[in-house]
């Protein structure tokens, strides 16, 4: 399908006989013709409206042109050998003209390669990539079981019930298909991803968390406050491993090595050095007297532009939207800052690590929260070896450092 119209001037004929194909395609493939994805440079096909709605955003907005591929509208990623864009959008914002001399093209997908070297992976993005049953031309196994824990997580529904339906819906589709049959088998397959988590055992008055040694781990109530780790119930009797309060853990450093298993992710990594117009101008964190001085104090880190400078960001919010709730949920997120100013803060760049919920504030003990994340930055401190870089095809020795901290004034009051 010819495409070359969407990078037309949108006041041309070519343009707008272009675009009224595309809402043709669009509508016979529409669920619902009243909530089409709207592919304007506003909405960036996160909304949907009816036809008529998304033609004046376009011809008002502009349409996306980084749209490759038009998979919210009924296209196919594997039609005339396009590969995914399912990143595409979110690099599509240009920097600032003066931004870099040799800034690196954006348009396309981060994923589009990874290295030989992660073998594992591959294999899963294959597996992933297989029809869901013979035949079926509209999703795919890694799609459905994205989906599918998706629905679980947004539904709150529990292992067996989710075993359960992942088992009527392989007796529904044609035999032979790739629905896992149990929700081990499901969590196996996704677990290549390197996206893995630690819940962490609190004390509810925030004073451990029960990891470390072997007493602690084991510890049936609190060694400060004497209080118990489990839940209590109604009758005030505490219930056996059901613990009172929970920290999520999602450890940073497997999803930096993932990085630079992607070669246009590892050569953005170092952009602050290559592409970055240098004229003394505060145009990025590299332009920073910290940045400078870190590397004049520390060679070893300033040495390796691949080395990582991240900020720490975090802030309470209440998930429940009601304001006599006493519920509060703090994540603590990271911000990579040696990538190019329109993608470090980028959704896909900002790495949740912390997840603290609960019915107070961590407030001040919010340093007991912080504990696995600076064990963890201390390890980068000192270098995690054996990381592989896809763009340049090496090991290298990966070291990073915390610079700054990021938070609002409300925040700073309570922590």
């Amino acid at each position: 399908m010819d495409k070359s119209w969407m990078h037309a001037d949108r006041r041309s004929k070519e343009f707008e006989l272009g675009f009224e194909e595309f809402l043709k395609f669009a509508e016979s493939n529409a669920v619902n013709i009243d909530k089409i994805s709207c592919p304007c440079k506003k909405c960036c096909n996160v909304d949907g409206f009816s036809v008529e709605v998304v033609r004046d955003h376009v011809f008002y907005y502009g349409i996306l042109e980084s749209y490759k591929v038009w998979r919210w509208h009924g296209e196919s990623m594997y039609d005339n050998g396009v590969e995914s864009e399912s990143e595409s959008e979110s690099e599509s914002v240009n920097g600032d003209p003066g931004m870099g001399e040799n800034d690196v093209e954006v348009g396309e997908s981060e994923d589009e390669e990874m290295s030989e070297d992660s073998n594992e992976f591959l294999k899963f993005v294959e597996d992933g990539d297989q029809p869901l049953y013979n035949g079926c031309d509209h999703t795919t196994k890694m799609n459905f079981l994205v989906e599918s824990f998706s629905w679980k997580a947004k539904h709150v529904v529990t292992d067996s019930c989710f075993g359960d339906f992942l088992e009527l819906v392989k007796g529904l589709l044609p035999a032979e298909n790739l629905v896992p049959l149990t929700t081990n088998d499901a969590k196996k397959t996704l677990s290549v991803l390197g996206m893995d988590y630690e819940k962490i055992h609190a004390c509810p008055n925030d004073c451990i968390l029960y990891r470390g040694d072997a007493v602690l781990v084991d510890a049936e109530e609190c060694p400060s406050c004497g209080v118990s780790r489990w839940k209590l119930g109604r009758d005030n009797i505490p219930k056996k491993n059901v613990p009172a309060k929970v920290l999520w853990y999602f450890p940073p450093i497997p999803r930096f090595k993932r990085f630079y298993q992607s070669p246009k992710t590892a050569k953005n990594l170092t952009w602050h050095d290559w592409g970055r117009k240098k004229d003394k101008m505060m145009r990025h964190p590299a332009d920073s007297p910290t940045w400078k001085l870190l590397d004049s104090k520390y060679p070893e880190l300033g040495n390796d532009h691949r080395n990582l400078r991240l900020a720490l960001s975090s802030d309470g919010f209440n998930p429940h939207s009601m304001q006599n709730s006493l519920y509060s949920c703090w994540p603590v997120i990271l911000v990579t800052y040696n990538l190019p100013p329109w993608l470090c803060m980028k959704r896909k760049f900002m790495m949740l690590t912390l997840l603290i919920s609960g019915p107070k504030q961590p407030g001040n003990d919010i340093d007991v929260y912080l504990q696995p994340l600076i064990d963890d930055l201390k390890l980068l401190w000192n270098g995690v070896e054996e990381v592989y870089d896809a763009f340049r095809g090496e090991y290298f020795k990966l070291k990073a450092v915390l610079f700054w901290t990021i938070n609002d004034f409300p925040a700073y009051k309570v922590l």
